[in-house]
């Protein structure tokens, strides 16, 4: 039987997984009316999603997820044993709710 750590490595690694398989779905989702394609790069510690000058980039160490946008935007939120993302200071949040959120925002059209 593993121990408690590589238990909690590999469901941390299998959390961070499903976090950017929802991004794709969400961002592609969001792009079908306005005809626009993101870009969604997964590694073992990093998830990098793009859609023309808009980009998130995700950065993991264990639970810790630290995130940043292209305006500066950033900050620390950490996987929980349920798979919600807490944000210190805030409530839990479910995973597919923070993606679709960013979804949302990376897909938008911006005045020209």
């Amino acid at each position: 039987m593993a121990d408690s750590s590589e238990s909690g490595t590999q469901l941390y690694s299998e959390l961070w997984v499903s976090l950017a398989s929802l991004l794709r779905s969400y961002t592609a989702a969001h792009g079908l009316n306005g005809n626009r394609q993101s870009t969604v790069e997964l590694g073992e510690e990093r998830i990098l999603v793009r859609q023309g000058d808009n980009w998130l980039d995700l950065n993991r160490s264990g639970a810790e997820v630290t995130w940043q946008r292209e305006d500066g935007r950033q900050g620390k939120l950490e996987f929980t044993e349920h798979g919600r993302l807490l944000e210190s200071g805030a409530d839990e949040e479910e995973m597919d709710l923070a993606a679709e959120r960013w979804a949302r925002e990376l897909m938008q059209e911006r005045p020209q």
